[in-house]
């Protein structure tokens, strides 16, 4: 045996030989690739992602390799983002009610994301198995799908053991696989004017800033609420939903969003909903990651007041000149 593929051996988990039985194969994480930053950046990412689709559900997903195998969580994921209601029992105790279960609603997911039954990288067996590298395929999948402006770090990759039980014993076989897109030119939006802004005058981010500040109080005033900081002061989604509501005349019920955000993940859902309103109306022209704004990040915060304050603004200015055209 080569010196390497007996390291690939001595990385893999002890019960590895118990596990696999003649004739099989399996695929192994060895545990430099488990602490590779971009792989658990992407767990990080998908994690966040579920727990804040699924708050209003007060489910939590804790680990994605130990929580999704029993089609539970897979089951109300889907049905939030498809919206179709799937005949399956609620919650399956057993072993094979569960196995039935989540062959239901993979079933479903994988007509509703049109895969090719060929080139599909999961399966009930690997998933009811905690199979981390299906689990994550599929999840990548669901997120390109029906969330494509989650920021899930590009080009992760990660070297794999496949491992195969042999009448002569255990092979080993390493490859690299490929768990998301790889980056490229075409991947990144198109510079704006605050990429110029902060590029080219961060000395003018500051007067950019306090007019879109004077702005946002004097619609928010009579309200009784004003903003000192634009930085901080949006990262919970509660004044921008309010802001939204006010210039766009929506009525958000409080069931709807979390006045009192208590949590990255409460402040997520709220600043998740307001993009969305945003996009309904056709006013985001940017990419905007709502993960970005709850980490208070200024030049995502300014995109998105800047897109209500140049349609309001405007429109301000043509009520007050009926006759002319803006400048």
């Amino acid at each position: 045996m080569e010196p390497e593929s007996f390291y690939n051996l001595l990385q893999l988990p002890k019960e590895v030989e118990e596990e696999l039985p003649q004739g099989q194969k399996r695929k192994y994480l060895p545990p430099t690739s488990r602490k590779d930053p971009k792989f658990e950046e992407l767990q990080k990412v998908l994690m966040d992602w579920i727990n804040a689709e699924l708050l209003p559900e007060h489910i939590v997903v804790r680990s994605l390799e130990e929580d999704m195998f029993d089609g539970l969580i897979l089951h109300h994921l889907f049905q939030k983002l498809v919206g179709i209601k799937l005949d399956v029992e609620e919650i399956a105790l057993t072993a094979v009610s569960q196995r039935r279960k989540l062959e239901v609603v993979l079933e479903a997911t994988n007509r509703s994301l049109q895969v090719d039954k060929q080139q599909v990288k999961w399966s009930v067996d690997t998933i009811f198995h905690k199979d981390l590298l299906a689990t994550l395929h599929l999840l990548v999948a669901l997120a390109e799908r029906f969330q494509p402006s989650l920021p899930l770090p590009m080009d992760v990759q990660v070297e794999v053991i496949t491992m195969e039980s042999t009448k002569s014993g255990l092979k080993s076989e390493k490859s690299v696989e490929q768990l998301t897109k790889c980056s490229t030119d075409k991947d990144q939006p198109p510079k704006d004017v605050f990429d110029e802004l902060f590029k080219l005058a961060p000395e003018k981010v500051n007067a950019v800033k306090e007019a879109i500040v004077t702005f946002v109080n004097q619609k928010l005033d009579h309200l009784g609420l004003s903003v000192q900081n634009l930085d901080t002061q949006f990262a919970d989604g509660v004044i921008l939903l309010l802001l939204i509501g006010q210039l766009e005349g929506f009525f958000l019920h409080l069931k709807e969003f979390y006045l009192t955000p208590s949590s990255p993940a409460e402040m997520l859902h709220n600043v998740t909903l307001a993009l969305e309103l945003l996009k309904d109306e056709g006013l985001l022209t940017y990419p905007i990651s709502p993960e970005d704004i709850v980490n208070k990040d200024t030049k995502s915060t300014l995109r998105v007041l800047y897109s209500l304050f140049c349609k309001h603004k405007l429109k301000e200015n043509m009520d007050r000149k009926p006759g002319g055209s803006p400048n």
